[in-house]
Protein backbone atom coordinates (compact mmCIF):
# COMPACT_ATOMS: atom_id res chain seq x y z
CA UNK A 1 0.00 0.00 0.00
CA UNK A 2 1.28 3.22 -1.27
CA UNK A 3 2.19 5.15 2.38
CA UNK A 4 1.43 9.34 1.03
CA UNK A 5 0.67 11.75 3.52
CA UNK A 6 -0.29 15.16 1.86
CA UNK A 7 0.06 18.02 4.53
CA UNK A 8 -2.46 21.26 3.15
CA UNK A 9 -0.86 24.18 4.82
CA UNK A 10 2.82 24.63 7.00
CA UNK A 11 1.70 26.51 9.75
CA UNK A 12 2.01 25.32 13.09
CA UNK A 13 0.01 22.46 13.17
CA UNK A 14 0.80 21.25 9.43
CA UNK A 15 4.96 21.46 10.19
CA UNK A 16 4.77 19.53 13.21
CA UNK A 17 2.56 17.10 11.56
CA UNK A 18 4.59 16.46 8.22
CA UNK A 19 7.97 17.25 10.53
CA UNK A 20 6.74 14.06 12.90
CA UNK A 21 6.04 11.24 9.82
CA UNK A 22 8.71 12.29 7.80
CA UNK A 23 10.22 9.01 8.37
CA UNK A 24 6.92 7.06 8.85
CA UNK A 25 5.78 7.61 4.89
CA UNK A 26 6.38 9.80 1.71
CA UNK A 27 5.57 13.43 3.28
CA UNK A 28 4.27 16.10 0.77
CA UNK A 29 3.86 19.51 2.24
CA UNK A 30 1.59 22.02 0.37
CA UNK A 31 1.76 25.79 1.33
CA UNK A 32 2.37 29.12 -1.22
CA UNK A 33 4.87 30.67 1.00
CA UNK A 34 8.89 30.09 0.87
CA UNK A 35 9.07 29.54 4.53
CA UNK A 36 7.05 28.73 8.02
CA UNK A 37 6.07 32.05 9.51
CA UNK A 38 6.08 32.39 13.14
CA UNK A 39 3.33 34.27 13.86
CA UNK A 40 4.00 34.86 17.58
CA UNK A 41 7.30 37.09 16.59
CA UNK A 42 5.63 38.96 13.56
CA UNK A 43 4.81 42.05 15.96
CA UNK A 44 8.20 42.09 17.32
CA UNK A 45 9.34 41.63 14.25
CA UNK A 46 7.55 45.57 13.09
CA UNK A 47 9.01 46.87 16.05
CA UNK A 48 12.51 45.55 15.35
CA UNK A 49 12.99 45.16 11.87
CA UNK A 50 16.87 44.04 12.75
CA UNK A 51 15.00 40.71 14.60
CA UNK A 52 12.06 40.21 12.03
CA UNK A 53 14.42 37.34 10.03
CA UNK A 54 13.98 35.45 13.46
CA UNK A 55 10.28 35.11 12.60
CA UNK A 56 10.65 33.01 9.45
CA UNK A 57 12.17 29.33 8.63
CA UNK A 58 12.88 28.47 5.29
CA UNK A 59 10.68 24.92 4.57
CA UNK A 60 13.68 23.66 2.77
CA UNK A 61 15.54 22.54 6.07
CA UNK A 62 12.06 20.81 7.64
CA UNK A 63 11.87 17.72 5.93
CA UNK A 64 14.69 15.18 5.57
CA UNK A 65 12.86 12.85 2.69
CA UNK A 66 9.57 14.35 2.48
CA UNK A 67 8.57 17.13 -1.05
CA UNK A 68 7.24 20.76 -0.16
CA UNK A 69 5.29 22.00 -2.88
CA UNK A 70 4.86 26.05 -2.93
CA UNK A 71 1.40 26.47 -4.26
CA UNK A 72 -1.68 26.77 -2.93
CA UNK A 73 -4.71 24.29 -3.01
CA UNK A 74 -7.92 24.66 -4.55
CA UNK A 75 -9.82 21.68 -3.91
CA UNK A 76 -9.20 18.47 -2.22
CA UNK A 77 -11.07 15.01 -2.38
CA UNK A 78 -10.57 11.53 -0.43
CA UNK A 79 -7.93 10.70 -2.68
CA UNK A 80 -6.13 14.16 -3.14
CA UNK A 81 -5.55 17.86 -3.59
CA UNK A 82 -5.91 19.93 -6.96
CA UNK A 83 -3.55 22.94 -6.95
CA UNK A 84 -4.15 26.21 -8.19
CA UNK A 85 -1.58 25.68 -11.23
CA UNK A 86 -3.73 22.66 -12.17
CA UNK A 87 -1.60 20.14 -10.54
CA UNK A 88 -2.99 17.25 -8.55
CA UNK A 89 -1.34 15.08 -5.74
CA UNK A 90 -2.73 12.12 -4.61
CA UNK A 91 -2.36 10.90 -1.36
CA UNK A 92 -3.47 8.12 1.34
CA UNK A 93 -3.95 10.18 3.83
CA UNK A 94 -4.74 14.26 3.88
CA UNK A 95 -4.14 16.39 6.86
CA UNK A 96 -6.40 20.22 6.60
CA UNK A 97 -3.80 22.48 8.29
CA UNK A 98 -4.87 25.85 6.19
CA UNK A 99 -5.20 27.80 9.64
CA UNK A 100 -6.41 31.38 9.40
CA UNK A 101 -5.75 34.98 8.12
CA UNK A 102 -5.45 38.05 10.39
CA UNK A 103 -4.60 41.82 9.84
CA UNK A 104 -1.28 42.23 8.76
CA UNK A 105 1.09 43.12 10.51
CA UNK A 106 0.04 39.73 12.72
CA UNK A 107 0.50 37.99 9.69
CA UNK A 108 2.22 38.68 6.55
CA UNK A 109 0.53 39.65 3.80
CA UNK A 110 3.19 38.35 1.34
CA UNK A 111 3.96 34.75 0.42
CA UNK A 112 7.87 35.76 -0.30
CA UNK A 113 10.08 36.32 2.73
CA UNK A 114 11.85 38.86 0.91
CA UNK A 115 9.08 40.60 -0.19
CA UNK A 116 7.82 40.39 4.12
CA UNK A 117 10.50 41.29 5.21
CA UNK A 118 10.72 44.59 3.02
CA UNK A 119 6.99 45.45 4.32
CA UNK A 120 7.66 45.01 7.50
CA UNK A 121 10.94 47.74 7.42
CA UNK A 122 8.40 49.95 5.50
CA UNK A 123 6.11 49.71 8.07
CA UNK A 124 8.90 50.18 10.60
CA UNK A 125 9.36 53.49 8.91
CA UNK A 126 6.09 54.46 9.01
CA UNK A 127 5.88 54.10 12.70
CA UNK A 128 9.11 55.37 13.54
CA UNK A 129 7.66 58.63 12.37
CA UNK A 130 4.29 58.90 14.23
CA UNK A 131 4.06 60.43 17.35
CA UNK A 132 0.33 59.13 18.05
CA UNK A 133 -0.33 55.47 17.61
CA UNK A 134 -3.86 53.88 17.22
CA UNK A 135 -4.51 50.09 17.96
CA UNK A 136 -8.45 48.77 16.48
CA UNK A 137 -8.59 45.65 18.83
CA UNK A 138 -7.87 45.19 22.51
CA UNK A 139 -7.70 41.47 22.39
CA UNK A 140 -4.07 39.38 22.72
CA UNK A 141 -3.02 40.57 19.42
CA UNK A 142 -3.73 44.50 20.03
CA UNK A 143 -2.11 44.74 23.27
CA UNK A 144 0.99 42.53 22.47
CA UNK A 145 1.51 44.72 19.54
CA UNK A 146 1.02 47.60 21.75
CA UNK A 147 3.88 46.12 24.33
CA UNK A 148 6.30 45.91 21.43
CA UNK A 149 6.23 49.39 20.37
CA UNK A 150 6.43 50.37 23.88
CA UNK A 151 8.96 48.80 24.49
CA UNK A 152 11.40 50.91 21.41
CA UNK A 153 9.56 53.77 21.84
CA UNK A 154 8.64 54.68 25.55
CA UNK A 155 7.74 58.17 24.03
CA UNK A 156 4.74 57.30 21.71
CA UNK A 157 1.33 58.13 22.59
CA UNK A 158 -0.22 54.56 22.13
CA UNK A 159 -3.93 54.46 22.28
CA UNK A 160 -6.11 50.81 22.29
CA UNK A 161 -9.52 50.81 21.73
CA UNK A 162 -12.44 47.82 21.43
CA UNK A 163 -15.78 48.08 21.88
CA UNK A 164 -15.68 45.83 24.12
CA UNK A 165 -16.76 46.64 27.90
CA UNK A 166 -13.52 44.48 29.58
CA UNK A 167 -9.82 42.86 28.46
CA UNK A 168 -9.87 39.14 28.06
CA UNK A 169 -13.29 38.08 28.97
CA UNK A 170 -13.20 34.29 30.69
CA UNK A 171 -9.97 35.01 32.19
CA UNK A 172 -9.13 34.97 35.90
CA UNK A 173 -9.85 38.84 37.46
CA UNK A 174 -6.34 38.78 38.73
CA UNK A 175 -4.87 38.23 35.39
CA UNK A 176 -6.64 41.06 34.55
CA UNK A 177 -5.86 43.18 37.13
CA UNK A 178 -2.57 42.87 36.33
CA UNK A 179 -2.74 43.51 33.50
CA UNK A 180 -4.34 46.75 33.86
CA UNK A 181 -1.65 47.43 36.01
CA UNK A 182 0.95 46.60 33.76
CA UNK A 183 -0.35 49.11 31.10
CA UNK A 184 -0.99 51.79 33.12
CA UNK A 185 2.69 51.53 33.98
CA UNK A 186 3.52 51.70 30.31
CA UNK A 187 1.37 54.40 29.59
CA UNK A 188 -0.97 52.66 27.50
CA UNK A 189 -4.14 54.13 27.09
CA UNK A 190 -7.24 51.94 27.11
CA UNK A 191 -10.84 53.37 25.38
CA UNK A 192 -13.04 50.11 26.22
CA UNK A 193 -17.10 49.73 25.07
CA UNK A 194 -16.23 51.90 22.57
CA UNK A 195 -15.74 52.11 18.79
CA UNK A 196 -15.12 54.47 15.78
CA UNK A 197 -18.00 55.12 13.60
CA UNK A 198 -15.78 54.81 10.76
CA UNK A 199 -12.09 53.58 9.82
CA UNK A 200 -9.70 55.64 9.32
CA UNK A 201 -9.29 57.07 5.42
CA UNK A 202 -5.39 55.81 5.59
CA UNK A 203 -4.31 52.41 5.30
CA UNK A 204 -3.08 51.06 8.17
CA UNK A 205 0.45 50.94 8.61
CA UNK A 206 0.99 53.94 6.50
CA UNK A 207 1.58 57.50 8.46
CA UNK A 208 -1.15 60.50 8.14
CA UNK A 209 -2.48 62.24 10.44
CA UNK A 210 -6.50 61.64 11.30
CA UNK A 211 -9.47 62.11 13.52
CA UNK A 212 -12.05 59.57 14.11
CA UNK A 213 -15.52 59.88 15.76
CA UNK A 214 -16.34 57.17 17.94
CA UNK A 215 -19.85 55.76 19.16
CA UNK A 216 -20.31 57.93 21.69
CA UNK A 217 -19.35 61.23 20.31
CA UNK A 218 -15.53 61.68 21.12
CA UNK A 219 -12.44 62.41 19.04
CA UNK A 220 -9.38 60.66 19.06
CA UNK A 221 -6.55 62.02 16.54
CA UNK A 222 -3.62 59.55 15.78
CA UNK A 223 -0.39 59.55 13.03
CA UNK A 224 -0.75 55.62 12.29
CA UNK A 225 -3.05 53.05 13.19
CA UNK A 226 -3.40 49.05 13.00
CA UNK A 227 -6.12 46.44 12.91
CA UNK A 228 -5.85 44.27 15.78
CA UNK A 229 -9.29 41.99 15.44
CA UNK A 230 -10.87 40.09 12.32
CA UNK A 231 -10.21 36.61 11.73
CA UNK A 232 -10.99 34.47 8.46
CA UNK A 233 -10.52 30.84 8.13
CA UNK A 234 -8.84 29.76 5.23
CA UNK A 235 -11.16 27.08 3.85
CA UNK A 236 -12.24 28.49 0.80
CA UNK A 237 -10.17 25.45 -0.89
CA UNK A 238 -13.23 22.90 0.67
CA UNK A 239 -15.99 25.10 -0.53
CA UNK A 240 -16.70 22.68 -3.57
CA UNK A 241 -17.83 20.23 -1.12
CA UNK A 242 -15.91 18.06 -2.63
CA UNK A 243 -14.37 16.32 0.62
CA UNK A 244 -16.57 17.75 3.70
CA UNK A 245 -19.06 20.43 5.06
CA UNK A 246 -18.30 23.38 6.54
CA UNK A 247 -19.69 24.89 9.47
CA UNK A 248 -21.24 28.16 9.58
CA UNK A 249 -18.16 29.69 10.78
CA UNK A 250 -16.18 27.84 7.80
CA UNK A 251 -14.53 25.41 9.71
CA UNK A 252 -14.35 21.96 9.91
CA UNK A 253 -15.95 19.35 11.88
CA UNK A 254 -13.54 16.49 13.29
CA UNK A 255 -13.67 13.78 15.82
CA UNK A 256 -11.82 13.29 18.47
CA UNK A 257 -9.21 11.65 17.04
CA UNK A 258 -9.28 14.73 14.89
CA UNK A 259 -10.62 13.12 11.52
CA UNK A 260 -12.71 15.13 9.56
CA UNK A 261 -16.38 13.47 10.01
CA UNK A 262 -17.13 11.31 7.66
CA UNK A 263 -13.61 9.91 6.57
CA UNK A 264 -11.21 7.42 7.83
CA UNK A 265 -7.96 9.41 5.93
CA UNK A 266 -8.41 12.72 6.61
CA UNK A 267 -7.63 14.46 9.66
CA UNK A 268 -7.38 18.45 10.47
CA UNK A 269 -5.49 21.06 12.69
CA UNK A 270 -5.58 23.82 13.92
CA UNK A 271 -7.53 26.87 13.35
CA UNK A 272 -9.79 24.67 10.58
CA UNK A 273 -11.12 22.69 12.99
CA UNK A 274 -14.37 22.79 14.82
CA UNK A 275 -13.34 22.62 17.85
CA UNK A 276 -14.49 24.70 20.82
CA UNK A 277 -11.42 26.41 21.82
CA UNK A 278 -9.40 29.72 21.51
CA UNK A 279 -7.40 29.52 18.02
CA UNK A 280 -3.87 29.17 19.26
CA UNK A 281 -0.57 28.10 18.31
CA UNK A 282 -0.08 25.79 21.45
CA UNK A 283 -3.59 24.05 20.32
CA UNK A 284 -2.83 23.23 16.78
CA UNK A 285 0.72 21.84 17.76
CA UNK A 286 -0.94 19.71 20.27
CA UNK A 287 -3.20 18.60 17.48
CA UNK A 288 -0.49 17.71 15.58
CA UNK A 289 1.08 14.74 17.34
CA UNK A 290 -2.40 13.47 18.18
CA UNK A 291 -2.78 12.93 14.17
CA UNK A 292 0.94 11.76 14.03
CA UNK A 293 0.08 9.10 16.33
CA UNK A 294 -3.00 8.42 14.74
CA UNK A 295 -1.43 8.16 11.20
CA UNK A 296 1.46 6.57 11.97
CA UNK A 297 -0.87 3.66 13.49
CA UNK A 298 -3.14 3.29 10.67
CA UNK A 299 0.00 3.06 8.49
CA UNK A 300 0.85 0.43 11.24
CA UNK A 301 -1.91 -1.65 9.90
CA UNK A 302 -3.53 -0.34 13.71
CA UNK A 303 -6.65 1.94 14.83
CA UNK A 304 -6.43 4.93 15.50
CA UNK A 305 -6.75 5.74 19.26
CA UNK A 306 -5.38 8.83 20.25
CA UNK A 307 -8.04 11.61 21.15
CA UNK A 308 -7.81 14.94 21.39
CA UNK A 309 -9.75 17.12 24.65
CA UNK A 310 -9.68 20.93 24.38
CA UNK A 311 -8.71 22.37 28.15
CA UNK A 312 -11.90 22.67 30.28
CA UNK A 313 -10.13 26.27 31.00
CA UNK A 314 -8.35 28.57 28.75
CA UNK A 315 -4.77 29.42 28.96
CA UNK A 316 -3.02 32.64 27.38
CA UNK A 317 0.70 33.93 27.94
CA UNK A 318 0.37 37.38 26.57
CA UNK A 319 3.63 39.18 26.47
CA UNK A 320 4.48 43.24 26.82
CA UNK A 321 7.19 43.10 25.14
CA UNK A 322 10.33 41.37 26.40
CA UNK A 323 9.75 41.58 30.17
CA UNK A 324 6.15 42.29 31.14
CA UNK A 325 3.07 40.57 30.21
CA UNK A 326 0.30 37.95 31.86
CA UNK A 327 -0.57 34.64 31.76
CA UNK A 328 -2.33 32.07 32.80
CA UNK A 329 -1.69 28.35 32.76
CA UNK A 330 -3.36 25.47 33.61
CA UNK A 331 -2.73 23.33 36.88
CA UNK A 332 -3.73 20.53 38.86
CA UNK A 333 -5.91 22.54 41.09
CA UNK A 334 -7.07 24.61 37.98
CA UNK A 335 -6.22 27.91 36.01
CA UNK A 336 -3.27 29.44 37.71
CA UNK A 337 -2.25 32.95 36.92
CA UNK A 338 1.60 33.33 36.58
CA UNK A 339 3.66 35.96 36.90
CA UNK A 340 5.63 38.46 34.38
CA UNK A 341 8.44 36.34 34.89
CA UNK A 342 6.76 33.27 33.59
CA UNK A 343 5.46 35.07 30.65
CA UNK A 344 9.18 36.43 29.88
CA UNK A 345 10.71 32.70 30.11
CA UNK A 346 8.50 31.06 28.45
CA UNK A 347 7.78 33.08 25.75
CA UNK A 348 8.49 37.07 26.10
CA UNK A 349 12.14 36.87 25.97
CA UNK A 350 12.51 34.74 21.90
CA UNK A 351 9.11 34.13 21.09
CA UNK A 352 9.24 30.57 20.80
CA UNK A 353 12.13 31.02 18.31
CA UNK A 354 14.47 28.57 19.37
CA UNK A 355 11.47 25.70 19.40
CA UNK A 356 11.22 26.91 16.09
CA UNK A 357 15.06 26.82 15.13
CA UNK A 358 14.96 23.25 16.45
CA UNK A 359 12.00 22.00 14.46
CA UNK A 360 13.52 23.33 11.04
CA UNK A 361 16.94 22.03 12.16
CA UNK A 362 19.02 25.47 12.16
CA UNK A 363 19.72 25.46 16.15
CA UNK A 364 22.96 26.30 16.84
CA UNK A 365 24.56 24.15 18.91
Amino acid sequence: MSRTVAVIGGGYGGSSVAKALDTEAEVVLIDPRDAFVNAAGSLRALARPDWAGNAFFPFDTLLARGEVIRERAVSADPRGVTLASGRRVDADYLVLATGSSYAYPAKPEADSTAEALDALRLSHKELDASARVLILGAGPVGLELAGEIREVWPDKEITVVDPAPRLLPGFRPELREDLHRQLDELGIRLRLGSAPIAPPATPPGRSGTFTLTTGDGSELTADIWFRAHGVSVNSGFLADGGLTGLTARGQVPVTETLQVRGHEHVYAVGDLTDLDEAKMAGYAMQHAEVVARNIAAQLRGERPTAVYRPAAEPMILLPLGTRGGVGQLPSPDGPDVVTSDTVSAYKGTDLFTGRFAELFGTARS
